[in-house]
C-alpha cells in the first residue's frame, strides 16, 4: 500500500496558490486573509473526507478518523498552513497535507486502525506579527495561557484574541484544551529538513530523535563615541570593531565544535549609527544551539572567555543579558524505534537526525509519545520561493510516516 503521490503534488499546488505573490513566494502568515481562505478550504476537505472537526481555543484545526475502537486515546498527524512573508509551499503544508493524503489511502483502502487517528493543523506556527511563533502548539499543550494572552496585540494594535475569534477559537476555551491533550497518545509531524545534511549524504529522508537546546542573549559592547575624523586610530574605542572581532570569534569557535552544533549573529543595532562618529555601543544578537546541554554551555563559556581578551585589548566592555535557555528536548524513543523499523521493512535507507530548528512536535513531545520525519530539501533552502523537495522525496517521506503509523497503531498499547 502508498500514499498517491501525484494526488498530493496536486494538492501542494493547490494550497499554494493561497497568497502566492509574482516571484512564486508564499505570503501567508496567520491571520491574514490568505490564512483565513486556506483554512476554509482545509476545514471544508475534511468534512468532504467524513472526519469530525474540531477547532480548539487556539483556533487549530482537528480532523478525527474513527478507529475500531480497541484502543483508548487517539494518534495525531499533521504540521501547520501558515508561511513567512515570501516563503515556500513545502515548510508546513507538506506535513499537512501528506497526512490528509494518509487518511486518503487509509480510508480508500478499507484500513481501519485500532486507535482513533486525527489530523491537525496548528496555528501561527511561523514567527508572526504578534511575538508569538508555534502559538497553536504551545497554548494547546498549555505553555500559554488566557491570562499571559488577554492583551496581545500586533504591531498595528489588533489584539490578538479578536484575531483569534475571526479564524474559530477563542481564549475563553483555552482551558477546555487541557481536557483535549490528555486523549492524545502519540504525534508524528513530517516536515522539510530546511538544510542540507541529507543532501549531502544522497538520502530522502531522515527520522528525528531530538530538537536541539537553544542559548540566546543579547551582548552590549561599550566604547567610546568620537569624531572620525579628529580621533587617531590608537585612540579609539570603537565597539563596532570589537564586536566585529567578536562575531568572527563566535563563528570560528562553531565551526572548530562540529556535532551539529551552530553559532548565529542575526541582528545588530550600531549607536549612534552615523557616517562621521566612531560606533561607541553595539548591540547583537547571540545564539547557539546544539544537541547537548553541556556542549552548548562549554562553548558558550568558551566564547565569553575569548571575548573579556579582545574586550580587555580594545579597552571597551561587555555586557549580555539572556533571554533563552532552552534545553534539548528528546522525542519519545519508543516511535523512533518504530519508524527506523518500518523504514527498514521498505527498504528506505535514512539518516538519524536532531532538528536545528524548532517544531509544533517539540511542544508536543510534551503531552504524547513524539517523532518526526524529515525530508530532503534541496540546496537546504526554506523560508524562500527557492524552497524544493523533489516528488521521489515526498513520495518515500509519506509512504514511511503510512507504514509507521499503522506499525505504530499496532504496537502502541
Amino acid at each position: 500500500m502508498q500514499i498517491n503521490y501525484e494526488r498530493l503534488l496536486k494538492d501542494i499546488e493547490r494550497y499554494s496558490k493561497y497568497g502566492k505573490s509574482p516571484n512564486g513566494g508564499i505570503t501567508r502568515p496567520s491571520f491574514s486573509e490568505a490564512d483565513r481562505l486556506v483554512r476554509d478550504l482545509f476545514i471544508h476537505e475534511l468534512a468532504d473526507m467524513g472526519l469530525r472537526i474540531t477547532i480548539d481555543g487556539a483556533a487549530n484545526i482537528w480532523g478525527r478518523l474513527k478507529g475500531s475502537g480497541k484502543k483508548r486515546g487517539c494518534l495525531v498527524i499533521g504540521s501547520h498552513l501558515d508561511s513567512v512573508p515570501n516563503g515556500g509551499k513545502y515548510d508546513g503544508p507538506l506535513g499537512v497535507l501528506t497526512a490528509k493524503e494518509i487518511i486518503r489511502t487509509l480510508t480508500e483502502n478499507n484500513i481501519v486502525l485500532e486507535h482513533d487517528l486525527e489530523i491537525v493543523s496548528f496555528t501561527a506556527e511561523e514567527s508572526n506579527d504578534f511575538n508569538l511563533s508555534t502559538f497553536g502548539s504551545r497554548a494547546f499543550v498549555g505553555k500559554l495561557t488566557k491570562d499571559m494572552l488577554e492583551n496581545a496585540c500586533d504591531s498595528k494594535g489588533r489584539l490578538l484574541k479578536e484575531e483569534l475569534e475571526r479564524v474559530g477559537g477563542s481564549l475563553d476555551n483555552f482551558p477546555a484544551m487541557e481536557k483535549s491533550f490528555k486523549d492524545k497518545s502519540a504525534f508524528i509531524e513530517l516536515h522539510i529538513e530546511q538544510g542540507q545534511r541529507l543532501e549531502s549524504e544522497n538520502i530522502s529522508l531522515a527520522i528525528i530523535d531530538k530538537v536541539v537546546g537553544m542559548y540566546r542573549s543579547t551582548v552590549r559592547v561599550i566604547g567610546q563615541s568620537n569624531h572620525s575624523g579628529t580621533t587617531m586610530m590608537e585612540h579609539r574605542k570603537d565597539a563596532l570593531a570589537a564586536a566585529c572581532e567578536i562575531i568572527l570569534l563566535i563563528e570560528e569557535i562553531c565551526k572548530n565544535e562540529g556535532n551539529d552544533l551552530v553559532g548565529t549573529v542575526g541582528k545588530l543595532n550600531v549607536f549612534p549609527n552615523a557616517t562621521n562618529i566612531i560606533p561607541g555601543m553595539v548591540e547583537f544578537t547571540f545564539e547557539i544551539r546544539g544537541e547537548s546541554e553541556k556542549q552548548i554551555h562549554e562553548v558558550v563559556n568558551k566564547i565569553r572567555d575569548n571575548w573579556m581578551q579582545i574586550a580587555s585589548e580594545r579597552e571597551v566592555e561587555i555586557g549580555e543579558n539572556v533571554f533563552l535557555n532552552q534545553k534539548p528536548i528528546m522525542l519519545d524513543s519508543e516511535i523512533v524505534s518504530i519508524l527506523k523499523n518500518s523504514a527498514v521493512e521498505l527498504n528506505e535507507p535514512y539518516l538519524k537526525l536532531a532538528s536545528m530548528a524548532v517544531h509544533d512536535a517539540a511542544h508536543m513531545a510534551s503531552v504524547a509519545k513524539t517523532a518526526m520525519i524529515f525530508v530532503k530539501s534541496k540546496d537546504g533552502k526554506s523560508h524562500c520561493p527557492e524552497e524544493y523537495s523533489s516528488p521521489e522525496d515526498i513520495e518515500k517521506a509519506g509512504n514511511l510516516m503510512l507504514h509507521g503509523l499503522i506499525n505504530l497503531d499496532r504496537q502502541l498499547d
